[in-house]
């Protein structure tokens, strides 16, 4: 066992987190789910777009996260948006809590949603809002990059 690889399979990536965040560390996560959203997500059916994480009475949940139900789920089907419960060890949960009541302006966002063997796990951040100056300043320097890219191609041919 030990040493072993495991596939991963990327599900859902949250693109917006990292447009409106600074990840300032990143953790992983089990998810609690029944049998009709894992074949959802086998599909991709899911949306992390405004989806955040809360710590209430010692757990760990994901709000907001909208997996579509399965077409061939008929009664077995759950709410799309309900609550879902994260695994993680309470230590880890803990210090989360920590550091979220201790600091202000983090937050808990799901970062991606991803296969790992069989097993559907979250990928966490820890992120702190940017503001609009911020985000100016992330677009001037991707545009750049992407200026000195488009030059370096055309002195190439």
């Amino acid at each position: 066992m030990a040493g072993e690889r495991v596939a991963t399979k990327t599900i859902a990536e949250n693109r917006k987190a990292f447009h409106d965040y600074f990840v300032e560390e990143s953790m992983e996560a089990g998810i609690e789910l029944c049998g009709t959203e894992v074949k959802s997500l086998r599909k991709g059916a899911v949306n992390l777009k405004d989806s955040w994480c809360s710590v209430d009475n010692g757990e760990l949940f994901i709000k907001g996260m909208h997996i579509s139900p399965y077409e061939q789920g008929n009664i077995f089907n759950r709410d799309p948006m309900r609550v879902r419960r994260l695994l993680m060890h309470r230590r880890e949960i803990m210090r989360l809590y920590g550091l979220l009541k201790q600091q202000q302006g983090l937050t808990l966002i799901p970062l991606s949603l991803y296969f790992k063997g069989s097993r559907v796990k979250v990928q966490l951040g820890l992120c702190r809002g940017k503001k609009l100056y911020d985000k100016r300043e992330d677009a001037a320097r991707r545009d750049m990059k992407r200026e000195a890219e488009r030059a370096l191609r055309q002195k190439e041919v």
